[in-house]
């Protein structure tokens, strides 16, 4: 029994030659479906059928989302629904055998749990990249992610004004769900919808001259594909200029 990890970009235009091979190695992929209508299943879907690879769906368990949670409850909930979802993957592995792939949006190695997942298993496992967002990102504005001699910061939009608040000038956020830009008012933006797949949307600028556009932008990505995955880049202006900072 053996698992192999595999990045796969935004779909199967992103499939790298070495992604390709492993995949077509596997005896079948696993995945899981959320809810009764997934679109995002569908595009694992497609990149299994491109390399002739079957995908075996588990449903997702139901996890407690009751508001009235507290942070304990909360807590426990992710715990079950995980344990959960482990158990459901462990059963079709045992039944089947053989290599599984797991097929990974993006880049395994980015927000993305599924190499842990993997360990809490215990098989025999290996990881191959994809073609990661924030790569697409910078390629579709055509820009670099960092300044001359200085850093980039990739975080979340939870994360994100807490970063800002220790310092970081130049942030890639990640999932975003929509997320408040006011007090980054000067600082410039590049932002993605869906970047190399269907609804693609991009928007750059100012933040205070953009963010009805983007707004728009994620609506129409969402509208089109069924799906929303965006991202941005957030730089503050140059030390020394007048504009100010969040």
């Amino acid at each position: 029994m053996r698992v192999r990890v595999l990045g796969f970009g935004m779909g199967p235009q992103h499939v790298t030659p070495e992604v390709a091979r492993a995949l077509r190695e596997c005896d079948y992929a696993l995945a899981v479906q959320k809810g009764d209508d997934d679109p995002l299943l569908e595009v694992r879907r497609a990149v299994a059928a491109a390399h002739g690879v079957e995908l075996v769906v588990v449903r997702d368990p139901e996890r407690d989302r009751s508001p009235g949670l507290d942070r304990a409850g909360y807590e426990g909930a992710v715990a079950d629904w995980y344990a959960a979802r482990l158990a459901a993957y462990r059963g079709v592995l045992e039944e089947r055998g053989g290599t599984c792939a797991f097929l990974v949006w993006g880049d395994p190695s980015l927000y993305d749990g599924t190499i842990r997942i993997v360990q809490s298993l215990g098989v025999d496992y290996d990881v191959l990249p994809g073609i990661s967002a924030p790569q697409m990102l910078a390629a579709r504005h055509g820009v670099v992610l960092h300044e001359v001699g200085r850093p980039v910061h990739v975080t979340t939009a939870r994360r994100l004004r807490a970063d800002v608040a220790e310092g970081q000038r130049n942030v890639v956020v990640m999932l975003t769900g929509g997320v408040d830009l006011s007090g980054f008012e000067d600082w410039t933006i590049w932002w993605g919808a869906n970047l190399g797949g269907a609804g693609e949307q991009l928007v750059a600028g100012p933040v205070r001259d953009v963010v009805a556009e983007i707004v728009a932008a994620r609506a129409a990505a969402k509208a089109e594909a069924g799906w929303v995955m965006d991202l941005f880049l957030l730089r503050a202006p140059a030390e020394g200029s007048a504009d100010g900072a969040a």
